[in-house]
């Protein structure tokens, strides 16, 4: 497809921004219902009686089918359409949230929150290869994507504010029910708006690939989030760490050699967007950590109710939200994408700096909120190039295994983060509660500023990864924006259209 049949095809559909607003609801969906239960989490265990032991299944049932199954969601949506998959997943999922929001024990609950990551694993691919195959012009591509990278990196902030104003206010149980209304309003307008068609309707589903690809996946992210109660020297993290690494060892050799396979090598290979990959992983490891300290500092050592806490991050989505679609939106088309990632990993990191010298008393304004603007503008800095660059030259008969493969980022990177950092966080505090609790009357304070100073060591870690993310985006992601006036995707031959 040439590129002046391409720019046709876009200005052909006037209402391609209404298309970005269902797509924009349905990644906002995905996204916050990672975190919106978090805060719901202690009403929605004494509700149901779970046991300590076991609420953690509120959360890592979704996140394993969720990060497990993206390759294969991105697969479907290639081989059966990305509407159709895109339509089955928001029913499902909204289906799956009514089931949970009705649960009537813990079984019950973490089923749908299973079900919840499998229909998500279909819906978010197709989202972003929606989004992907329907602006193509440099501009509209930058607007767009400014919007989707400010959805994907503020939609775990605006988790946290949404489920405390609805569990304060409501019931735990609407975190959940909140989940039908927008998926009704996206089922209407997809079905409305959107136009698609499979892309390779002779082409396989590669079988032997989906059972390496996502048992490997579902053994990593199973592995990480295990190693939070377990320890990682535990025999059952080792064994599956061992598995995962067995499995997609296994799995990269069968993709060179399957005849319609799972996730194409050359979308990895290439350069920049294996960069975009390996900085989108990255940093989401320092943001998730991140948001599992500061959700925790704010309630546990300051006192703030769930909506105060929820509400204490409106600033560092307002923030992500003016870095993409203000500066990043602005600046794609005219400087190399590192221009914009680089500087946005450093602003983070330094946010991490500083987040370091917060104590036991420290105040919101003066200390907690500078960093956390800095944060959001190096977010959205990073987020809106790294989708467009690893989108962009993709054929679109591959544009939603190329989808799944930046989203199976963000949650591996997200199941890392909240692992590994709170792993440190831990030990650190135990190490400073054994050394300092010398005076019984101290007892409290101690174990506050114990804790205090778990969330400041991982934070110098936080900050390591981001200058980490920083390098790799300076020295892997080469390519310069498209000049304007020239299409954002390579052309197609014609041979795979």
């Amino acid at each position: 497809m040439s590129a002046t049949r391409m720019g046709e095809a876009t200005e052909a559909d006037p209402r391609r921004w209404w298309v970005l607003v269902i797509i924009a609801l349905a990644q906002l969906m995905v996204v916050l219902d990672a975190t919106i239960v978090n805060i719901a989490l202690p009403s929605a265990q004494h509700a149901l009686h779970m046991s300590d032991a076991n609420r953690q299944w509120v959360i890592t049932a979704y996140t394993l089918a969720f990060g497990g199954l993206l390759l294969l969601g991105g697969r479907i949506a290639d081989l059966a359409g990305r509407k159709r998959t895109f339509l089955i997943g928001l029913i499902g999922f909204a289906l799956a949230s009514g089931l949970g929001g009705a649960a009537n024990g813990s079984g019950m609950l973490f089923g749908a929150r299973a079900l919840q990551g499998v229909f998500a694993a279909v819906l978010a691919p197709s989202a972003l290869s929606l989004l992907t195959t329907t602006f193509t012009d440099p501009r509209e591509r930058g607007k767009a994507f400014g919007i989707y990278g400010a959805l994907a990196g503020s939609g775990a902030a605006i988790g946290f504010i949404v489920g405390g104003l609805l569990t304060e206010y409501l019931s735990w149980r609407w975190c959940l029910y909140v989940n039908i209304p927008i998926a009704a309003v996206a089922v209407l307008g997809g079905i409305a708006l959107l136009h698609d068609r499979p892309e390779r309707g002779d082409a396989r589903l590669d079988v032997p690939g989906v059972l390496l690809g996502c048992g490997g996946l579902v053994a990593l992210v199973y592995g990480f989030s295990e190693a939070q109660p377990r320890g990682w020297t535990d025999p059952f993290v080792l064994a599956l760490f061992a598995v995962a690494v067995v499995l997609l060892a296994v799995f990269v050799w069968w993709q060179a050699r399957a005849p319609d396979p799972l996730l194409p090598l050359h979308i990895i290979r290439e350069r920049n967007r294996a960069g975009c990959f390996l900085t989108m992983a990255l940093a989401v490891i320092g943001m998730f950590g991140m948001f599992l300290f500061m959700t925790y500092y704010l309630q546990v050592i300051l006192g703030y109710s769930p909506v105060r806490a929820g509400l204490a991050f409106l600033p560092l989505t307002v923030a992500i939200i003016v870095g993409a679609t203000q500066i990043s939106a602005r600046l794609l088309n005219h400087v190399p994408p590192r221009v914009l990632m680089v500087p946005g990993m450093l602003l983070s990191a330094a946010a991490m700096v500083i987040l370091t010298r917060m104590t036991v008393n420290s105040g919101y304004t003066g200390e907690i909120l500078p960093p956390l603007l800095m944060m959001g503008l190096g977010m959205g800095l990073t987020f809106m190039p790294v989708f467009a660059t690893a989108t962009a030259g993709v054929a679109p008969r591959d544009a939603g295994v190329t989808s799944a493969t930046v989203n199976t980022s963000q949650q591996v990177g997200g199941s890392i983060g909240t692992a590994l950092l709170n792993t440190i966080a831990t030990s650190s505090a135990t190490a400073f509660v054994a050394a300092h609790l010398t005076d019984p009357s101290r007892r409290n304070l101690v174990i506050r500023e114990g804790i205090v100073r778990g969330y400041t060591v991982a934070l110098w870690w936080a900050a390591a990864v981001f200058l980490l993310a920083a390098v790799v985006a300076g020295t892997m992601v080469t390519a310069r924006a498209p000049k304007h006036g020239t299409p954002a995707q390579t052309p197609v031959p014609e041979s795979v259209r």
